[in-house]
């Protein structure tokens, strides 16, 4: 059945802070790019007591303030009349109604495919579907699209429960399980840069590779989320989902073709194969800490447990390292590093693969029991870059040698990027759903770091703390192996 693009885009949640940050300038940008069609009209669903002009003022303080000089009047002019406003709350029967009334208005052509996007607490999706449904949005009725973010559940079996209401309304090539960082084009441009290089793929292996360092990290705290975090702290916000994806991306097998269920095959085969973690070994696979006050630049930075909205005895994690194996073929004995922490020292992405040494140590000077190691570092932050670091001879009369860095980075000035979310928005309203997650990706997440969580629940007592603008406990370099691993710190 050939594709049929959406005549509607509805934003449940319209004025909350994903929307805010993400969604509306996303797609304010994807306007400027004259990448929406002409038909396409938008409908912000939000509680708020509104009348159309109230929303278009809204709107245009968002963007001014998100955009900053990016945003142009004539621009935001065409966009803000796609708009149309629906006030109501999200159990309220008679909104829907009223919803439904703007979405069945005399308009050119057949509207058969709308999307549904739930920039919404995750707790509320099951209403908001069942709400649908009873006005005539399901799977009978058109080829409508859901798009929900992450987390998807808190853990496995509300992940099930929240995937079987999904699933009693809409099929699961209608549902679009968005994780931006698969956007991003470091992460997309991982596969070309493994499967269209022989260079590459043959020393992608437990032979040659000594370990892998996934890491995301966040400067900033928590903020006005605490409502949302301290119930879920950074496993489940961040290990989960983020970071078991860009890790599925490194160790996949190719797929067969490239398309979108091959390739969420192979990911599935990935997370499968990770080695479960013992019960009683879960702390020398993962460390939890939070962060205390400390200084950047001058500047205090409060403690978690003094953020608005924090309970004042949490034991909610901001920091999580974890090391997995992946019992394959491939990777059998490798170890796959993984951490993530808010109010660190930088905003950094950046994956890290370490090689092993050579066999033998034949350019240092005699006694020389250290040699640096080659990296292949893919940076997705602060910059977008792929760096090989190589040995080379250093000037002189010796056979010393030093660090040379070839850069391997595909983006030339002054090429321009889009942000992995509006990658994303413009995939859902094309309906490509390759770098969206299938249900069976989530659950085998879910189940890699289920022994984590239900340690943790068990010892809620105490967390270790390290100080705000950091790069984290120290303590987190117990999960390396030997003395000469290290955290990868710098691009």
């Amino acid at each position: 059945m050939a594709d049929i693009g959406p005549c509607y885009f509805v934003i449940f949640g319209a004025t909350g802070n994903l929307a805010r940050r993400k969604l509306l300038p996303a797609l304010y940008q994807l306007e400027a790019a004259d990448q929406l069609h002409a038909d396409l009209r938008f409908i912000a669903f939000a509680r708020r007591d509104w009348q159309a002009q109230a929303w278009r003022e809204h709107l245009g303080a968002v963007l001014r303030e998100q955009l900053a000089a990016d945003f142009r009047d004539e621009i935001f002019a065409r966009f803000a009349d796609r708009f149309d406003f629906v006030q109501g709350d999200l159990r309220e029967p008679e909104a829907y109604r009223r919803l439904m009334d703007e979405l069945s208005k005399p308009r050119p052509g057949v509207c058969e495919n709308i999307v549904f996007y739930l920039a919404i607490a995750p707790a509320e999706f099951p209403e908001v579907i069942e709400q649908l449904s009873r006005i005539g949005i399901s799977r009978a009725h058109g080829r409508h699209r859901i798009v929900v973010e992450k987390p998807f559940g808190q853990d496995i079996e509300s992940a099930r429960a929240l995937n079987a209401g999904l699933h009693r309304h809409f099929d699961e090539d209608q549902i679009f399980r968005i994780d931006h960082y698969l956007g991003k084009e470091t992460v997309q441009n991982l596969l070309v840069f493994r499967f269209a290089n022989t260079l590459i793929e043959p020393i992608w292996n437990r032979n040659y590779i000594d370990h892998v360092q996934i890491t995301l990290a966040e400067p900033e705290g928590v903020g006005s989320r605490a409502g949302y975090y301290d119930g879920a702290g950074a496993l489940r916000d961040m290990l989960q989902n983020h970071l078991m994806q860009l890790l599925t991306f490194v160790a996949m097998e190719p797929p067969a073709i490239l398309d979108a269920d091959a390739l969420r095959d192979e990911k599935v085969k990935v997370l499968r194969s990770i080695r479960p973690i013992p019960p009683d070994a879960v702390d020398s696979h993962a460390y939890r800490a939070q962060y205390a006050s400390g200084q950047v630049g001058g500047k205090a930075l409060a403690a978690y447990l003094a953020e608005p909205g924090v309970a004042a005895r949490s034991t909610t994690e901001t920091f999580v390292a974890a090391k997995f194996y992946i019992d394959n073929w491939r990777w059998r004995s490798v170890p796959f590093f993984l951490r993530t922490g808010k109010r660190l020292a930088e905003s950094y992405a950046l994956i890290a693969i370490r090689f092993r040494h050579p066999p033998q140590l034949l350019f240092h000077e005699a006694g020389a029991a250290h040699i640096d190691p080659n990296w292949i570092l893919l940076s997705m932050q602060p910059m977008e870059c792929m760096h090989i670091d190589l040995h080379a001879k250093e000037p002189g009369l010796g056979m010393n040698t030093r660090i040379v860095r070839l850069n391997a980075s595909y983006r030339q000035a002054p090429s321009t990027t889009m942000e992995a979310y509006k990658t994303l928005l413009l995939d859902v309203i094309e309906g490509d759903r390759s770098l969206f997650l299938r249900f069976d990706e989530v659950e085998w997440a879910w189940r890699v770091v289920d022994p984590i969580l239900r340690h943790w629940s068990r010892s809620r007592d105490y967390i270790a703390t390290y100080p705000a603008g950091s790069w984290g406990p120290r303590e987190a370099a117990r999960l390396f192996e030997r003395d000469d691993q290290y955290w990868r710190n710098e691009i």
